[in-house]
């Protein structure tokens, strides 16, 4: 099913997923998971400077964003939805993050 995608920018959106939402954590990513009523995915990545110089914090919001994109093809209804990386995200390739995000988004019941 192909819906919306939107990408959260404001701090008050991460801040409701982050207090609102429920989370689901692996050494290499960290997911909020948070269910609302509208239509569309609404995604944001976060990426602190404890990963890394700005290479690193990119290259790492980089890898999440294109797994990520993988995993929203198979997503019934409506989410918001933050990736948190971590240290390890950086020397992680993307299908690794793939598996690890897919895992994590069953949990949550968002994927079948």
């Amino acid at each position: 099913m192909n819906k919306e995608r939107h990408t959260l920018n404001r701090n008050y959106e991460f801040q409701r997923v982050y207090h609102r939402g429920k989370n689901f954590v692996s050494p290499i990513l960290v997911t909020y998971v948070f269910k609302k009523r509208d239509g569309g995915i609404n995604y944001g990545i976060s990426a602190s400077k404890k990963i890394g110089c700005a290479v690193e914090r990119n290259r790492a919001r980089r890898i999440i964003r294109a797994a990520a994109l993988n995993c929203f093809k198979d997503i019934e209804g409506s989410y918001d939805i933050v990736f948190v990386s971590r240290r390890a995200t950086v020397n992680a390739k993307s299908t690794e993050i793939q598996t690890i995000m897919a895992e994590q988004l069953k949990e949550a019941g968002v994927l079948q």
